[in-house]
């Protein structure tokens, strides 16, 4: 089996349970194509005696039939006939897993949980029974259930008020890999690029491994851009409604999000969401949102010296923006589609939004890096619109230090050595200003510049500049 690469807080987490002298009960919850099944089967390889997964919009009976099929090769025996209910199946299961725990710890899988449970089909009952009366009593035995829809999981799992309410004892939310871990992924896999290759590709992938999977040995980024995004045939040309839809039952509703905020990359507040989108201010829009955001596309952040109502929400998920910007419209198509877009202005402008998104989730990279890593400190971005006789400002990313400091980081993605001019550096001095001034903090302020290449070493950089990093510093583990 390939070799699984990163996850170590994860594995340490699946250990756990394997180590522990109680039955477990791991769920497990992420966005479709991020690795879960990989996962699970990789590291529970030896243990595993069963696995079944749902099926998506399948019927019950088509459900049940499934689930005797995979209890068939489970026991290696004759057809097991198909169960009448749920409470059939899981008392089948019962027969076949009790021998087989006596002596050492055992692995059942429910992959794709939430599309098990179809309407009315009476599983989440028998699931919770079976849990409760039997599965539970059992020291060798680990049931880990998975599944893609991270809302439903945690409503109906881990926030469950019924009969599975406080039951789940380990649970992993598992996320798309940092550079760090793409790097090794795509080492792993034999694909040698230098990291400004790898932050590209990036920047259009994300950390996804089923999307990374897809670069071929030998291929440049741009090379894999043209054939995975802008071929017909390319996994990602049509991935975007499938991936949506695939997770949410309203799935309209949640692209009209990622759309707005793809339109501005500053980021909406949740009525400015609601405004733009035209959406209703009930429950519905917070269950919208804490689903698109607990399933990693969008990203709410609390701006400096602000409270978790005044949240910014930022798309973070990069194969979304980059679908939206330019593979949906494009009217090119095959070999050297990439090269050609990557000349237009309108890159210009999403490298530089696609990599402050970058630093954003790399935080903990830059603080080591800048040397703050022990210090505690509350991260957010921050703006301030224009207003009558006053300018506006955006801080790409801060970093607000309990020893009296801020970190005013300014990103700037670059093919080259990145020159502050006299006319950025008057733009850099009015972000002070304006910050110093609507803050009043009285904190000292340092400029931090994260850029690609570094920056040359000017008057200009050396009357402003406190701490410099460069994409390197990103990849670090």
């Amino acid at each position: 089996m390939e070799h699984l690469i990163g996850r170590e807080e994860e594995k340490a987490i699946l250990q756990k349970a394997l180590l522990s002298d109680e039955a477990e009960l791991v769920a497990i919850y992420g966005r479709r194509r991020i690795g879960k099944t990989f996962l699970i089967r990789n590291f529970y390889q030896k243990q595993m005696i069963f696995e079944f997964s749902g099926v998506h919009n399948a019927t019950l009976s088509d459900q049940l039939a499934n689930f005797a099929q995979a209890l068939t090769h489970s026991m290696k025996s004759l057809p097991v006939e198909t169960p009448v209910n749920w409470r059939q199946a899981f008392s089948l299961l019962e027969s076949y897993v009790a021998p087989l725990i006596k002596k050492q710890k055992r692995v059942l899988f429910f992959d794709e949980f939430p599309w098990i449970h179809t309407p009315r089909s009476g599983f989440m009952q028998a699931f919770e029974n079976f849990w409760n009366m039997w599965a539970s009593r059992q020291e060798n035995l680990v049931v880990v259930i998975c599944g893609s829809a991270a809302s439903w999981m945690i409503q109906k799992v881990i926030n469950n008020r019924g009969g599975l309410h406080n039951r789940v004892t380990q649970r992993i939310r598992l996320l798309p890999f940092n550079l760090s871990e793409t790097e090794a992924y795509l080492s792993s896999r034999k694909v040698k690029l230098d990291q400004y290759q790898l932050l590209q590709l990036y920047m259009a992938m994300g950390g996804v491994p089923l999307y990374l999977k897809e670069v071929n040995i030998g291929e440049s980024t741009a090379q894999a851009l043209d054939r995975t995004c802008f071929k017909k045939s390319g996994l990602l040309h049509n991935e975007f409604k499938i991936l949506y839809h695939s997770l949410f039952e309203e799935a309209v509703h949640h692209m009209d999000v990622i759309r707005a905020l793809a339109a501005k990359p500053g980021g909406l507040t949740r009525n400015e969401i609601i405004e733009v989108c035209s959406l209703t201010s009930g429950g519905g829009t917070t269950q919208l949102l804490e689903e698109l955001s607990e399933s990693g596309f969008i990203t709410p952040y609390v701006p400096f010296e602000k409270t978790s109502r005044d949240s910014i929400y930022k798309l973070t998920d990069e194969y979304s923006l980059f679908y939206i910007k330019f593979i949906e419209n494009s009217k090119s198509h095959g070999a050297g589609t990439w090269i050609r877009l990557s000349e237009s202005t309108s890159w210009k402008s999403w490298s530089g939004l696609a990599f402050e998104s970058i630093c954003l989730k790399h935080d903990q990279q830059i603080k080591k890096a800048i040397g703050i890593a022990d210090v505690y400190t509350e991260v957010s971005p921050w703006r301030h619109t224009a207003e009558k006789k006053e300018d506006g400002a955006q801080i790409d990313l801060l970093f607000d230090r309990k020893d009296n400091c801020i970190n005013l980081c300014e990103i700037k993605f670059s093919r080259f050595e990145f020159v502050i001019d006299k006319k950025y550096a008057a733009i850099l001095e009015q972000k002070e200003r304006v910050f110093r001034q609507k803050t009043k903090t009285h904190k000292t302020l340092f400029f931090t510049l994260i850029t690609t290449y570094g920056a040359k070493k000017n008057d200009n950089y050396a009357n402003l500049i406190q701490k410099e990093i460069t994409m390197e510093a990103l990849f670090k583990a």
